[in-house]
């Protein structure tokens, strides 16, 4: 059960919230697909379940998904091809501790009931297991698919997270774009804890000051140690001018792991990097507030089940708390 009486940990939400995100603290997970696919825009798909359940054998916080409605050339990357919400339920079924992450659900796509009701049934199935990251959408291609305007996404991502956030009360009340509740009707299941944990990715065209007033987190991309640094103290501070506790912050990182003694050279949003070295850049992201980092091991060139290894035994017990 989850302790609410220490001060030191971020607000109780659900299980894998108050495990992944702890105060002061880094974690370490992974970014789904496990597999190397550095040139091609569209993954295998081959041995995942295996190797995710290996993950969470080895210690991993948590995996994370990603909402990819359309394979859009210019963007170079399909993601992890499945639905997220099938391929969610179905980790939920075949895994029984690492924390289940989508980054992110694309919100002006989707109605946000079917998020709402989506997100919730992970939520209790996996035992409170489900992390909601959520985004604007950044392909304006997909849009006019799906007869979507891109230009209110702004608007229309902020209606649906407030439709969301009520959905986790009895008779809720809501009234916006998406549609009116007049508590006469209900929605279940409830999730597991008081909400569901929803984190904000990047800025999703919304204000520092309404993200630091609304989202449960923030997933920031990859940027230089110093920069970085100054955005987490700033984001933090108007947090607290927002009358509310501290937030974590979480951010991926292209990563592809090398044995021996190489200096780290850049990748694209990412380094190549022996694990000795990752474990000191990711000190460096801990003692900035960064509270978890999602590998992404797409241009890694090992072999996966070695890496995987390799990153457990060389990576994680720095950052196993």
């Amino acid at each position: 059960m989850l302790d609410t009486t220490q001060q030191e940990t971020f607000p109780v939400i659900n299980w894998a919230y108050n495990s992944v995100f702890q105060k002061d603290k880094l974690t370490v997970g992974l970014v789904a697909p496990l597999e190397t696919y550095a040139n091609s825009a569209i993954p295998t798909m081959r041995n995942q379940l295996a190797r995710i359940k290996l993950a969470e054998e080895l210690g991993f916080a948590a995996v994370w998904l990603r909402d990819v409605p359309f394979s859009v050339s210019s963007f170079g990357d399909a993601g992890q091809i499945f639905d997220p919400w099938v391929y969610l339920g179905m980790l939920a079924g075949q895994t029984q501790s690492i924390a289940l992450g989508l980054a992110s659900a694309i919100l002006p796509l989707r109605h946000p009931a079917h998020v709402a009701k989506a997100a919730a049934s992970v939520d209790v199935l996996s035992g409170g297991r489900m992390l909601l990251g959520v985004a604007s959408g950044d392909r304006p291609d997909e849009y006019p698919a799906l007869d979507m305007s891109f230009g209110d996404r702004a608007d229309r991502f902020r209606e649906a997270f407030a439709y969301i956030r009520e959905m986790a009360k009895d008779r809720p009340v809501h009234q916006g774009g998406h549609g009116a509740l007049d508590g006469s009707i209900d929605m279940l299941p409830k999730p597991s804890g008081a909400r569901l944990p929803m984190l904000v990715t990047g800025a999703s065209q919304q204000s520092p000051e309404w993200i630091a007033s609304n989202g449960d987190g923030w997933m920031l991309y990859p940027r230089d140690t110093p920069t970085q640094a100054k955005i987490i103290a700033d984001w933090r501070a108007r947090t607290i001018d927002a009358g509310r506790d501290e937030q974590p912050v979480m951010q991926p990182l292209y990563v592809d792991l090398v044995e021996g003694s190489h200096a780290p050279q850049p990748i694209h949003l990412g380094l190549r990097l022996s694990a000795h070295d990752l474990v000191a850049y990711l000190k460096s992201l801990e003692g900035i507030g960064v509270n978890h980092v999602a590998l992404n091991l797409r241009f890694n060139q090992a072999d996966m089940t070695t890496t995987l290894n390799r990153l457990a035994t060389g990576v994680l017990p720095g950052f196993t708390y």
